[in-house]
């Protein structure tokens, strides 16, 4: 279904009514330029009975409550006794600070809408000033966005490709940890029955796959040419999983097996996934996948999947690097995605390259405290133009924070070692989507 959210714009009519209408009128040009489908009342809606008649039947997935002037606290107590949904409270600002009447009264109004919100223990996000300010407009984008990404979230099939290595425990999901935290429905295979599928395919099966991959990968003709065959069946394998289970995303245990049972790695095909709109993690880290599949929803682009592995405190900058699994959109243009060996088993193909600059980055990981909660881990900055760091893929990020304080704090408060890099600034977005799924914060 699509998303839907909706404006209720409530207030008494003793106040400022001129005002008042001014803001209404532009706080629907707002939100119809942000969604043009947005749910919005033909005019204020100045009473209970109006509020009522407005929402009957209505089911959004989010809702911005707006004191177009003040109202006592049964209104919002109408709409959250009807609706179940994420709340974006705004106040308006107001208009007029002349030594007479009060325009608007928006402000109070919101003290009463929230202490409502807080008998009925929802979250709620806040927002104050008129339609036309900078902070409004971005707060009201990501708050949507957030509340996008919950309703998406409720609609995805995840897939965990075989079980965690030793000592990576941190990635294994619960089928109903992770159903009634994010709302997304957990499957899991293992992975021999994709090798099993992928050893079934023959050459001319394949042919397609491979066609498809050499458009992505620079050099595949210099690895072993049943390598690079190998490769392409494991690539149909898991496209074909994917399209017949409705994956959206999916995490995939690589080492050992694909190198030891198969004879080939699976790093590629995961990077090709990425691309292909299917946020894909390694080493079975299907809390990193669902980190990736977060991060590609609210960016529009491939997220980066790696461990913090150096630390430049005279550049400000820590890199992230993985063996060779980064999304091929993200290679530096003047290299290109090019196929290389694994680093560590001489065995390809694997993907190599420095990923491009990108003005603006958030580093991202949904995480876990020792009680089993989750959290959020969310740092900002910008992705440097750097060349490959090591053998396999690598991002340098120049970080907003000192990146020794960025390192130390995280190492000290316990983090899993997996990082998603989101090509955007989407802190705002994920702020609003951690008090939307009733998640702590650690920003960094």
């Amino acid at each position: 279904m699509a998303f839907e959210f909706m404006y209720i714009p409530i207030g008494v009519p003793t106040f400022h009514l001129e005002s008042a209408q001014k803001e209404f009128d532009k706080s629907v040009e707002l939100l119809k330029s942000i969604d043009k489908d947005v749910v919005v009342p033909d005019e204020m809606l100045l009473s209970i009975d109006k509020v009522n008649a407005f929402i009957e039947g209505k089911t959004p997935d989010l809702i911005i409550v707006q004191n177009i002037t003040f109202a006592n606290g049964a209104y919002i107590a109408e709409v959250l006794r009807k609706i179940d949904c994420p709340v974006l409270l705004w106040t308006l600002r107001e208009p007029v600070i002349d030594g007479t009447r009060l325009r608007l009264n928006s402000l109070t109004g919101a003290y009463s809408a929230a202490n409502v919100l807080h008998e009925f223990s929802r979250p709620f996000e806040y927002i104050f000033g008129s339609a036309n300010e900078e902070n409004v407009i971005k707060k009201v984008k990501s708050t949507v966005a957030a509340a996008k990404v919950k309703k998406a979230l409720r609609a995805l099939n995840i897939a965990q490709v075989g079980h965690t290595p030793q000592g990576f425990g941190f990635g294994r999901a619960l089928d109903m940890e992770m159903m009634t935290t994010f709302g997304a429905n957990l499957v899991s295979i293992e992975a021999r029955e994709l090798i099993d599928n992928a050893k079934s395919y023959s050459d001319d099966d394949i042919k397609s796959y491979l066609d498809d991959a050499k458009t992505r990968i620079n050099g595949l003709d210099e690895i072993k040419e049943n390598n690079v065959l190998d490769f392409a069946r494991l690539y149909r394998a898991y496209d074909e999983f994917v399209k017949n289970n409705n994956i959206g995303a999916l995490s995939s245990r690589c080492w050992p097996d694909f190198f030891t049972a198969f004879g080939t790695p699976v790093c590629s095909v995961l990077g090709i996934l990425n691309d292909l709109g299917i946020a894909a993690a390694c080493e079975a880290d299907t809390y990193g996948a669902l980190t990736m599949y977060i991060s590609s929803f609210l960016t529009g682009k491939s997220a980066f999947f790696g461990d913090p592995v150096s630390l430049d405190e005279g550049e400000n900058t820590v890199t992230f690097w993985h063996c060779g699994m980064a999304p091929c959109s993200l290679a530096r243009e003047d290299t290109g995605a090019c196929a290389g060996l694994h680093c560590n088993r001489k065995i390809g193909p694997t993907l190599e390259f420095g990923c491009k600059a990108e003005k603006e980055v958030t580093i991202f990981r949904i995480g876990k405290k020792a009680d089993g909660s989750f959290r959020f881990f969310i740092s900002g900055g910008e992705a440097m133009d750097k060349p490959q760091q090591f053998y396999g893929t690598s991002i340098v990020v120049k970080t907003e924070s000192p990146s020794y304080d960025v390192v130390n704090n995280s190492v000290k408060a316990g983090w899993e070692p997996h990082f998603a890099v989101a090509m955007g600034d989407i802190k705002e977005e994920l702020r609003a989507l951690a008090n939307m799924l009733g998640i702590e914060v650690e920003e960094y």
